[in-house]
């Protein structure tokens, strides 16, 4: 059974409900994780993507800041979300689907993005990254004997080969030690498997996000991958691909991240 879900942070879903449509349209996932939504729950364009087929949406929003959503065609059950570090952000939502004969967890995330000074004693900002990240180890794959997946805009570049320039990024938020050292530990601990770097070799570059500050994004090039699908064990065994649509950061009013879709064929 094919299964395809896609995770974006959109920077704003009222504002690029278009760019969401657009995308729905031509790639027709089966699931979408969105972040930073940046609307309440009620103002959230439900009724656009319910046309188009996802009818069962869990929201979790916010305003004016961050918020996830994730909408579907499949249904979604159990939808609940947790408070990391208990900051009252809506930075999670987790739900659970069929596929396959299985039924699935999925995972949503909008990680802090740490402010600008990586010192946690300076930057409160950071703290909450790190904390944040800590609680995330306690995470597991594999919950309640099911798969799950976990997707979304993790704000750290855990690899050297996840940003344009490993040396000159070492003391910059999202791609410091004790950042991508966290992020690894989080993988490692809850025994999740890396399936964009599982579908792409670790020595080729690659990136989900460029800065909205370069003059010319597709030129400099100087992009990071902050945006992440991982699944349980079982899950990986049945990847099929890995698309990562860089022509989106080009599409008209952009979010300065672009959709990774991950496809699966299940038993």
């Amino acid at each position: 059974m094919p299964l395809s879900i896609a995770t974006w942070n959109i920077n704003s879903v009222r504002l690029r409900a278009g760019l969401v449509e657009k995308f729905l349209l031509d790639h027709q996932p089966d699931i979408l994780c969105l972040q930073e939504i940046k609307c309440m729950n009620d103002q959230f364009p439900a009724k656009i993507f319910n046309k188009l087929g996802y009818e069962y949406q869990a929201v979790h929003g916010q305003k004016g800041y961050h918020g996830v959503a994730t909408i579907s065609k499949r249904p979604l059950s159990e939808i609940n979300s947790t408070d990391y570090v208990l900051m009252g952000d809506t930075r999670h939502i987790a739900t659970c689907f069929e596929a396959g004969g299985k039924v699935i967890n999925l995972h949503n995330f909008y990680v802090p993005a740490g402010g600008d000074e990586p010192d946690p004693a300076k930057n409160p900002k950071f703290d909450h990254k790190l904390k944040f990240v800590d609680e995330m180890k306690a995470l597991h794959s594999i919950d309640k004997k099911r798969p799950a997946i976990l997707v979304g805009d993790l704000n750290i570049a855990p690899y050297e080969n996840d940003v344009w320039s490993h040396k000159q990024l070492l003391k910059i938020v999202s791609h410091t030690p004790v950042e991508t050292e966290g992020l690894i530990d989080v993988m490692n601990r809850g025994d999740w498997r890396d399936l964009i770097r599982q579908h792409i070799p670790m020595e080729e570059k690659v990136y989900t996000w460029w800065s909205y500050r370069a003059r010319d994004w597709a030129a400099s090039d100087r992009g990071r991958r902050l945006d992440h699908i991982w699944s349980a064990p079982e899950l990986a065994e049945s990847l099929q691909s890995i698309d990562i649509l860089r022509e989106a950061r080009g599409w008209e009013k952009p979010s300065d991240h672009v959709p990774v879709i991950a496809r699966f064929d299940l038993d």
